[in-house]
């Protein structure tokens, strides 16, 4: 649907990661119309700006939809999952780190 790429969006890579951790779709009833790409793009957006839900822009699906994915992936634990999944594959203790200090001089006598 989207044929806008914005910054945040999922790169190839990054979307064959996550596509087998989102459900399938449900059996009987209407077929899922949206992509789930897009969804996922819509929630990256909503959080990476900090926008409020009605304010994304036009060429994501609509609002109700993502939040219904969204609401409804939270219930499932499926966001539990991807983030298990995340953490899976990162280093368990940290390869670089960062000390700063900074002092301030005040030359103020009360």
């Amino acid at each position: 649907m989207s044929t806008t790429s914005y910054p945040r969006d999922f790169s190839y890579a990054q979307w064959k990661f996550l596509e087998p951790l989102l459900p399938l779709p449900k059996l009987g009833g209407r077929p899922r119309f949206q992509s789930l790409r897009e969804v996922l793009n819509a929630i990256l957006y909503l959080t990476s700006t900090g926008c409020s839900w009605r304010s994304f822009p036009h060429d994501f699906p609509n609002c109700n939809t993502v939040f219904g994915y969204f609401n409804g992936w939270k219930q499932e634990g499926i966001w539990e999952l991807i983030h298990q999944q995340l953490q899976d594959g990162r280093l368990t203790e940290p390869s670089k780190g960062i000390i700063e200090s900074l002092s301030v001089k005040t030359d103020c006598q009360s």
